[in-house]
């Protein structure tokens, strides 16, 4: 029997590559182990009461995939793993991460074999690219096609490691709540119990209902889902509100409720996030 570790979402999982008779167990092993893998996360993530459960997901399977890539097992020392990080690359606001993550070494690795890379590819460009030829009407309607060079260098700004990786994550998670939806009394009580979504992942919860969710289901969970986001984004407005007054003279002893860090609540609500978060580091 083999086995190897491999890194998924918040775990890295132990895959068991085992003789034929004992396949079918070790996929029932398998499953259950995918299940926990992501039902495990997302009740600690509710259970956290933050006021975006998704956001929860979101810093922690960053702050896993900043490790991975950056961290103590050396995954950048990997020829197979750093083949995908050359061709991914990463966007600026991964760059910045990683930077403020502090593995010095790590980082001129990846950028070595990165910088290879992406001067083959340039070159190849360069290579096959003539200057378009447009019309006087081109020119007045700005209407020239698309500049080969322009269109390459919007696509390496568009891939990043960091980010494919947590997209695949992240639509697994999305799964996962609405099967907990679906099957988990527990588990719906605490969302309707708890303090709604950030803006942005509520519109990605709701494009994802229509989608895994019968029309009966839909009119139910849409009904819930409104009216905890309206009166969870009534209780922030309440609580800026009242910070603002706090800065009235006259309410200068006044209990702060629960306006103190508003602020980035406020914000977090709105955008997603956390705004309040410093850089996350190297784990010394």
């Amino acid at each position: 029997m083999i086995s190897h570790w491999q890194f998924c979402g918040n775990y890295c999982t132990l895959v068991i590559r085992s003789c034929p008779q004992t396949v079918p167990n070790i996929h029932r092993k398998d499953e259950i182990m995918k299940e926990q893998l992501y039902t495990i996360p997302l009740n600690d993530a509710v259970n956290a009461g933050d006021e975006c459960p998704f956001c929860f997901i979101e810093r922690s399977v960053e702050q896993d995939l900043l490790d991975f890539v950056l961290g103590s097992g050396s995954s950048y020392m990997e020829a197979d793993i750093r083949e995908m990080t050359d061709k991914a690359g990463f966007c600026r606001q991964h760059f910045q991460k990683m930077f403020d993550y502090g593995n010095t070494l790590g980082n001129a690795w990846i950028l070595k074999t990165h910088y290879q890379k992406v001067i083959g590819e340039m070159k190849k460009e360069f290579a096959r690219f003539k200057p378009a030829k447009a019309s006087l009407k081109d020119k007045l309607k700005k209407a020239a096609e698309s500049n080969p060079i322009a269109a390459w260098v919007r696509e390496k700004e568009s891939s990043c490691y960091i980010c494919q990786h947590f997209a695949d994550t992240y639509a697994r998670y999305m799964d996962t709540f609405f099967y907990l939806w679906n099957q988990d009394e527990a588990f719906c009580r605490k969302i309707k119990e708890g303090k709604g979504f950030c803006l942005h992942h509520f519109g990605d919860l709701c494009q994802a209902a229509d989608a895994k969710l019968s029309n009966k289901a839909k009119e139910e969970f849409y009904s819930t889902m409104f009216s905890l986001m309206e009166s969870n984004m009534n209780r922030l407005s309440e609580d800026v509100a009242w910070m603002v007054e706090k800065f009235d003279y006259r309410n200068k002893d006044a209990d702060w409720k629960n306006s103190k860090d508003a602020i980035q609540r406020g914000m977090q609500k709105l955008k997603g996030g956390y705004p309040a978060d410093g850089p996350y580091t190297m784990s010394k």
